[in-house]
């Protein structure tokens, strides 16, 4: 499956499609209370969502203001097809152009090996968040 393509823009521009996956990601799939997934940093990142050929959301992830990207899920169905590959290179240009020197993340331990193939590294200990293994991964430009 290509992706059409992947939009930038705001939280009130883009929620509708970026909270759908994300739902379904994290709430449906993995269990996470809906109101641990949805924050306030939503309102102050920069979103992005991938589109497949019928307009249908199917990734996302998001920017913070320093650097942090975070809240990365693409649907089930079309994992392994490169739309994960293309969103974190899209964020991390989006960062680099804001003039950061690196980027970092807080990934789920299982999906550790997908970011060390984009170049990050492993920055501190495992710990759990929402009962989820996960660890801190950085990339410097």
């Amino acid at each position: 499956m290509a992706i059409q393509q992947i939009r930038y823009g705001d939280w009130s521009t883009l929620r509708a499609d970026a909270q759908a996956v994300r739902l379904e990601v994290f709430v449906q799939e993995q269990g996470v209370p809906a109101e641990l997934e949805m924050d306030d940093n939503d309102a102050a990142c920069l979103h992005a969502v991938a589109y497949d050929a019928a307009g249908i959301p199917v990734g996302t992830g998001r920017l913070l203001p320093d650097g942090h990207i975070g809240r990365m899920a693409v649907l089930k169905r079309v994992r392994g097809t490169g739309i994960g590959s293309a969103l974190l290179r899209g964020l991390m240009d989006q960062a680099r152009a804001r003039g950061h020197a690196e980027v970092v993340l807080s990934a789920q331990t299982h999906a550790a090996p997908f970011y060390l193939a984009h170049g990050f590294v492993v920055a501190g200990d495992e710990f759990h968040e929402a009962g989820i293994p996960h660890v801190d991964m950085r990339h410097a430009f």
